[in-house]
Parts: structure tokens; C-alpha cells; sequence
């Protein structure tokens, strides 16, 4: 069965001087602050697209990954992880690092590390952004 998910962004004025928010309408947890300086320059309590960005692959990416390692019989006690979206003004989106650091019982670094670069290749919100460069650093953890 598919799911939409629906947000909806109000701005005013002109790109450098105006200012927005963003409602995340599905789950009704909140409505955020934006502009460009928030977007281009230092977020001061402002949220971003590419925060949002950010948030949408760190927790898509969690979840592939999750799923991957239970799949193949070593589910996760853990998996942190943050994705860093990289904005240039001008240029748009240059890049994401993802960074995951993971406890998995019973799983070879070798193994877990492929499960991490299929979770990156595989999840969603990656699919998606496939025009963008998308780095990984995956650590297991003891």
C-alpha cells in the first residue's frame, strides 16, 4: 500500500530579504522557520531544505540499513546515523556525506560494511538524490 506524506512551504517577499516557514502537514509535528540566510549562510534557529534533506536520508538510510542487517540473520542493537548536505548558493546541492556507526553482533566488518554501501545505494530517499554525490563512512562498533 503507498503512502503520501505532504508539507507545505509559505514565503514571503523576495529570496534575499524574505522569509517562509515549512508545515510538516501529515504528522502535524511542526512548523519551521526559514530564509536565505538560514539557507546560505549560518542557520540561526532556521531550518534549511537541505537540513531537511538531511533529516529525510540520515533516518531513510538507518531504516535500509536496519533492515538489510536483519534480513541477513544479524539484526542491529544500534545504528546512528547523520547525513551532512552540502549547499553551495550558485551551484545548489554539491554533495552528502552520510556517516553511520552501528552495533551489530555477530557481523565481520567486511560484511557490514557491504551492507552499508547497499543500504546507501538502495534506500529511498539515495534512489532519489541519485544526481547527487553521495559519500559514506560506515564504523562498526564494538
Amino acid at each position: 500500500m503507498a503512502t503520501t506524506r505532504k508539507a507545505t512551504a509559505h514565503w514571503k517577499g523576495p529570496l534575499l530579504t524574505g522569509y517562509g516557514s515549512v508545515d510538516l502537514e501529515s504528522s502535524g509535528v511542526g512548523s519551521f522557520d526559514v530564509s536565505w540566510p538560514s539557507r546560505a549562510e549560518q542557520a540561526n534557529g532556521k531550518t534549511s531544505p537541505e537540513e531537511l534533506i538531511a533529516a529525510a536520508h540520515s533516518t531513510c538510510f538507518s531504516m535500509a540499513l536496519s533492515h538489510g542487517l536483519a534480513g541477513a540473520g544479524t539484526p542491529p542493537q544500534t545504528v546512528d546515523t547523520s547525513a551532512e548536505v552540502t549547499f553551495q548558493p550558485g551551484e545548489g546541492i554539491t554533495g552528502i556525506v552520510l556517516s553511520v556507526k552501528a552495533q551489530v553482533p555477530g557481523i565481520s566488518a567486511e560484511d557490514f560494511q557491504t551492507a552499508a554501501e547497499n543500504a546507501k545505494a538502495n534506500c529511498p530517499v539515495s534512489k532519489a538524490l541519485a544526481g547527487t554525490t553521495i559519500t559514506l563512512n560506515a564504523e562498526l562498533l564494538d
